[in-house]
């Protein structure tokens, strides 16, 4: 019996000495954080968040664009859903949205409200690229950073002085702004202990996520070979980069990821759409703007209201100088100029038109008809010409999301009819009509869309836009330009 017990100790040691080599390296090497000494209840970080979101959005131009803030939104909450347990916190109310800035930059403030710089979006390579940097972002709400960070201070009075993160955010050191505003130190600019944590759990919830973690160090070599070697806001506002891109990928090799996500055509769908707006100002330009707009609470939620702040009543951007078109223009020209476009268009537009290109759309429209109002791109009269990745191998599917983003992102929008087939040179369109009130002059006016898909998938689509007013004068125009349309694909 004796024999038989120690017999039974020896097998037991062996098997537990074989499960400790079997078990997966994250295991055992993974990082644990734990939190830091906060002072403050999780509901005084909704309640600063709430009051900095304000703030940050009566001075910063968010981007009314719903479709990529959906998008952006499903990247957001996916991460969300992926923060570990023990840092969870049902209270928190995490919403995203997009800053019409082209600084390389994300912030989020305490409680949830997370705010991704157009810019980062852009020069993201890959949508694991853009993940890691909301991951970042996110694991210091998760980890209460910004109000452990005023718990060490203690000199400020955290929710008496809040309201000073809107100046930190806009000026930075560059402006020369941060002194006038050292409460929004505590939610911006991190100690390189939080930073560490930060990149640690981001990239352990890339990978409880789907994602590659190396893609959260990759970033900064994006940013790096983007910016020019200066960073850009998240490089520069956050410091060691280099040891931060050797660490992250030290915490990667032991986070098992199976099948990782790689390639995701709505990324490239809403970097591309992304691409048809006209380019996005500088933090620093929107500051030197001085432009102000009052503060609009509806779409904030607070403990009564439990709304999306990204509905239509939430106030459009317009935090910049706008240059509005006016919407008196001169009538198409009877001679035209050939363009090649895409590599594989060629068309015939007016002489007195101008190209106004910008990576996979470019528009045609005469002088006065083009501008800027609100922070966004608006054309009275003109054509646009885009091509864009699609999820959908028919073409009518492919029609229905552009039409759905039209009627969701144009709440005046409104569709006339179905589809009209035709061929036209062995190739099959769909188009339909549209009736609006255009944003910048308030006029009615026609809109039509036009589509077809190239033979490697992309979809091919044309919009014309006129006043009801002057559709009679620039239909022909519009007839001509379609017809001249040879695509050699």
């Amino acid at each position: 019996m004796k024999k038989n017990y120690h017999r039974t100790q020896t097998l037991i040691a062996l098997l537990a000495t074989v499960a400790i080599f079997v078990l997966p390296l994250s295991a055992f090497a993974q990082t644990k954080i734990s939190y830091h000494n906060n002072k403050f209840n999780t509901s005084d970080d909704l309640k600063l968040g709430r009051q900095a979101a304000r703030e940050v959005e009566q001075q910063l131009p968010i981007l009314r664009d719903q479709l990529a803030t959906d998008y952006v939104s499903r990247v957001g909450q996916r991460l969300v859903g992926s923060i570990p347990p023990e840092f969870q916190h049902p209270e928190f109310q995490y919403y995203f949205k997009i800053v019409n800035a082209s600084d390389i930059n994300a912030f989020a403030l305490p409680g949830g409200p997370m705010y991704v710089n157009r810019g980062m979006i852009e020069a993201a390579r890959t949508e694991g690229e853009m993940a890691g940097v909301m991951a970042h972002e996110l694991s210091h709400v998760a980890l209460r950073h910004g109000t452990a960070q005023a718990t060490k201070a203690q000199k400020y009075s955290l929710l008496a002085g809040v309201l000073g993160i809107g100046g930190t955010i806009l000026g930075g050191p560059a402006v020369g702004q941060l002194a006038a505003a050292p409460v929004g130190v505590y939610f911006l600019k991190f100690s390189r202990e939080y930073e560490t944590e930060a990149d640690v759990l981001g990239a352990q919830i890339m990978a409880r996520a789907g994602y590659d973690p190396h893609d959260l160090a990759n970033m900064f070599k994006t940013i790096e070979r983007t910016s020019g070697g200066g960073g850009g806001g998240f490089l520069s506002d956050h410091p060691g980069p280099a040891n931060r891109y050797a660490r992250i990928n030290q915490e990667a090799e032991y986070l098992r990821v199976e099948n990782p996500i790689r390639y995701s055509r709505d990324f490239e769908g809403v970097q591309a759409r992304l691409h048809t707006y006209p380019k996005a100002p500088t933090t620093e330009q929107i500051v030197r703007s001085g432009q102000r707009s009052p503060a609009d609470n509806s779409g904030y939620p607070d403990d009564n209201r439990q709304r999306y702040p990204n509905d239509d009543r939430y106030p459009n951007s317009g935090r910049y100088p706008d240059n509005g078109p006016t919407g008196r223009v001169s009538l198409p020209s009877s001679r035209f100029r050939t363009y090649t476009e895409f590599n594989v268009l060629r068309l015939n537009v007016p002489d007195n038109w101008r190209e106004i290109p910008d990576n996979n759309s470019v528009w045609f429209a005469p002088e006065g008809a083009y501008g800027q109002a609100r922070g966004q791109a608006v054309y009275t009269h003109g054509i646009n010409l885009s091509v864009t990745r699609t999820q959908y191998g028919d073409l009518q599917s492919a029609t229905d999301e552009i039409v759905n983003g039209m009627l969701r992102n144009s709440p005046n929008m409104r569709q006339r009819g179905g589809y009209q087939r035709s061929s036209s040179a062995g190739r099959y369109w769909l188009s339909t009509n549209f009736s609006n009130i255009n944003e910048a002059t308030g006029r009615s006016e026609n809109v039509a869309l036009f589509t077809t898909q190239l033979r490697n998938g992309d979809l091919f689509f044309i919009f014309t836009v006129a006043p009801q007013s002057d559709s009679g004068a620039f239909q022909n125009a519009f007839a001509s330009i379609l017809r001249s349309i040879q695509i050699n694909d």
